[in-house]
């Protein structure tokens, strides 16, 4: 009970902090115009462009239509409103995935300690030792460039990280007294992980998860642009980069709006990384 009053008041502090910050304010509304936007967009289909997202408009790259067409003579406003859905539902997936492992993972090690630690810290190491692009490029070229495939992979590569970071966070708070009294009341472990441990580490957690969002979304897009994501005829804004890139200066606009949304996405999920991570040291330095 003790634990659970501590972690309620622990999120409420860390919530207030966390938006009484300027950057918190920029980071969630940068991010909540791309994430409507995304949303919204595919719905609008054909009513506002009055084409779809795989309808010929006219010829390649002409500038017919709000923002003209595309390399085989779509319309590119269409694509791109209905190419950032998936790009951000498989970063989310991606990013869960890997949290839930990770923090599993990392609080296990923590908590049990001994070769079951060591046993699952080398393998982190092992996993860390291989660049997260190029593992990703090898799993999506042996099973195919499927959604389930992008978000495994990419799911699993992050787990390394945030075991660390669970762990470290773990090894802070399972010498706490109120620990020590579930120990002593014979409270299966696996309750103490889940209800006395991850409730008091959820602010680093927070941050990272912040931050793999970020790094899902660059992965994604990156592997769409090399052709190892979502697939033609798909609207995807990586895909559309790599789609577009070649009449760059002829027709910008099938890159620069993919580009631009990327990146204010990314702009807006670092700001609120970063603001949790400001607003859950400052409850740490005033709790001390």
């Amino acid at each position: 009970m003790r634990s659970k009053v501590a972690g309620t008041a622990r999120r409420n502090t860390v919530l207030t902090r966390f938006w009484a910050q300027r950057q918190a304010k920029v980071g969630v509304v940068l991010t909540a115009v791309v994430v409507i936007f995304a949303f919204v967009g595919p719905l609008l289909l054909p009513w506002l462009t009055g084409y779809s997202a795989t309808e010929f408009a006219g010829r390649p790259f002409q500038p017919d239509g709000l923002f003209g067409t595309d390399n085989l003579g779509r319309d590119v406003w269409s694509r791109f409103l209905a190419g950032g859905l998936t790009l951000i539902v498989l970063s989310v997936l991606a990013t869960a995935l890997g949290l839930a492992l990770g923090v599993v993972f990392g609080m296990t090690a923590a908590y049990t300690g001994g070769w079951i630690d060591s046993l699952i810290m080398r393998a982190n190491d092992v996993l860390l030792a291989i660049p997260q692009l190029i593992f990703a490029l090898l799993a999506v070229t042996v099973l195919g460039p499927q959604w389930w495939v992008l978000v495994t992979v990419i799911g699993v590569t992050h787990a390394p990280r945030i075991a660390r970071v669970a762990r470290s966070a773990s090894l802070n708070v399972i010498n706490e007294d109120y620990i020590r009294a579930a120990e002593m009341y014979a409270v299966p472990r696996m309750r103490i992980l889940m209800r006395e441990i991850m409730p008091n580490i959820t602010g680093p957690m927070a941050v990272e998860a912040g931050l793999r969002v970020t790094y899902s979304i660059g992965a994604i897009a990156s592997l769409s642009f090399l052709g190892l994501g979502m697939q033609p005829p798909a609207a995807d804004w990586g895909l559309m980069i790599n789609e577009n890139r070649i009449a760059l200066s002829v027709q910008p606009a099938g890159v620069l709006l993919p580009v631009f949304a990327i990146a204010v996405l990314t702009i807006g999920t670092n700001l609120i990384a970063d603001s949790i991570a400001h607003a859950s040291a400052s409850t740490n330095v005033g709790e001390k």
